[in-house]
């Protein structure tokens, strides 16, 4: 498993996440953290809902608009439209139930 996860963390961020996905692979919260910051693209720290529709998309997500959304919703305990570091464990609930992803703790 831990070649697995070295594999993992080699690959860019879309293909890291289909290699999960499709490989029956799991990954752990801190790895998940990492990959929700490459999908960060203005580098203010915070997932907004236009990258997390984009990182919906890069899973092979359908319905990435809708999706994304609920996930906002869902993530944001501040209501101020953005996923931040404290939130992300929300995030993380949300993509293991809506997307489908094996995310494990250690």
């Amino acid at each position: 498993m831990k070649e697995f996860m070295v594999q993992v963390k080699q690959l860019p961020p879309s293909m890291a996440i289909k290699q999960v996905k499709g490989g029956g692979g799991e990954i752990t919260v801190e790895e998940f953290k990492e990959l929700m910051k490459r999908y960060d693209t203005n580098g203010d720290g915070r997932i907004s809902k236009e990258e997390l529709r984009v990182f919906i998309r890069c899973v092979g997500g359908r319905f990435s608009g809708w999706k994304c959304g609920r996930g906002i919703r869902l993530a944001d305990a501040n209501g101020d439209g953005y996923i931040d570091e404290s939130e992300i464990d929300n995030l993380v609930l949300f993509a293991q139930k809506s997307l489908g992803l094996k995310i494990v703790p250690y």
